[in-house]
């Protein structure tokens, strides 16, 4: 597949071809249209200003189809085998007759912003199957390992009538977490390792699991991954429940042999039953809407205040400032906000 630079060109070729109509492209996502789907996510991906007008027309068309999906967020330590894990599961689930999207994100070049874009070719079964659809996207150096669009690409395969949503990270880490915040249930996958490798796994990302899994609980592994089970179980037992709905547990797992996903299914599905039976999917959901409300504003903010022509000229002078030691951050900050705003003065 096409990275950086080539994958960038494609996607502007495939969207300037002609500007689409966003009630016949909500058709044709409603209809179940793969390339409609495809091309839908590349509209809310694009920073053009044409491009994202026609994104939030297509999302507000289609936004009474959405939210009836399981949203699962996956994330794992580097080698856990999380490609592997999400074809597996991918194809457990269609093989039940369940439509799947994987929204998988990539790393992006700092450098470059290309990325490898590499999950269709490690995904390849699953990218064959006519019930499931792949997305990679370039994280686009985004905390918390999530394009900042996977939200809106989440929302139109729902729509597209997709019954689990699977958002893979793009590892595990402090600032790999912001995927809880737009998913049901969190699930954190792990090694065999056991007690060596939990010592270097933040305790903000074991918080945030809703169901541990020890992946490659196979062959020689086997009795490594029970150690690991019981490790992990002990460590889950020291921290609150993010609801009392819900203890998170931990299952083991072999992605390789097809082991224990049906049990991982089935905790995803005790999972929503038990948030669904307490209200707290409803309230964890409104809450993620707030959040997700509050980062757009910032953002939008923050892109306002770069593209104003009297901020971007003040800039390099109020950064040199700071650097220098002539200026605080925060007096810094109200100059700015009050060349472009008039409010700083008020605050």
């Amino acid at each position: 597949m096409a990275s950086g630079p080539d994958q960038k060109h494609h996607q502007r070729q495939t969207l300037n071809r002609a500007l689409p109509d966003p009630a016949e492209l909500a058709a044709g996502i409603r209809s179940g249209s793969r390339s409609a789907l495809a091309r839908g996510i590349t509209l809310v991906e694009s920073s053009r200003a044409d491009h994202q007008a026609i994104a939030q027309a297509l999302l507000a068309e289609l936004l009474p189809e959405t939210g009836k999906a399981v949203r699962l967020g996956l994330s794992g330590t580097p080698g856990v085998g999380k490609s592997t894990f999400i074809e597996a599961f991918g194809r457990l689930l269609t093989g039940k007759g369940l439509r799947v999207a994987v929204l998988a994100v990539d790393p992006s070049s700092a450098r470059t912003g290309g990325s490898i874009l590499g999950d269709k070719t490690r995904m390849e079964l699953l990218a064959r199957d006519p019930n499931a659809f792949i997305r990679p996207s370039p994280s686009g150096g985004t905390l918390g390992g999530v394009a900042r669009r996977t939200r809106e690409a989440m929302l139109l395969a729902e729509a597209a009538g997709y019954d689990v949503i699977l958002v893979e990270t793009v590892g595990v880490g402090q600032s790999e977490t912001s995927v809880a915040d737009m998913v049901d249930m969190f699930v954190l996958l792990l090694a065999p390792g056991g007690g060596d490798e939990l010592q270097g796994i933040k305790r903000g990302i074991m918080e945030l699991a809703d169901l541990i899994v020890v992946n490659k609980a196979d062959g020689d592994l086997v009795p490594a991954a029970r150690r690991a089970q019981t490790e992990y179980q002990a460590a889950l037992h020291l921290m609150r429940p993010k609801t009392p709905a819900w203890a998170p547990h931990v299952l083991l797992a072999s992605a390789l042999k097809g082991e224990g996903l049906d049990k991982v299914w089935q905790a995803a599905e005790a999972h929503r039953a038990a948030l669904t039976a307490s209200g707290d999917l409803a309230r964890l959901r409104a809450d993620q809407a707030r959040a997700w409300f509050w980062t757009e504003l910032r953002e939008g903010l923050i892109s306002t205040l770069k593209s104003d022509a009297k901020a971007a000229a003040l800039m390099p002078e109020l950064e040199r400032e700071v650097e220098e030691g002539q200026s605080t951050p925060t007096a810094a900050a109200r100059r700015l906000l009050d060349l472009v705003f008039g409010t700083a003065e008020q605050a």
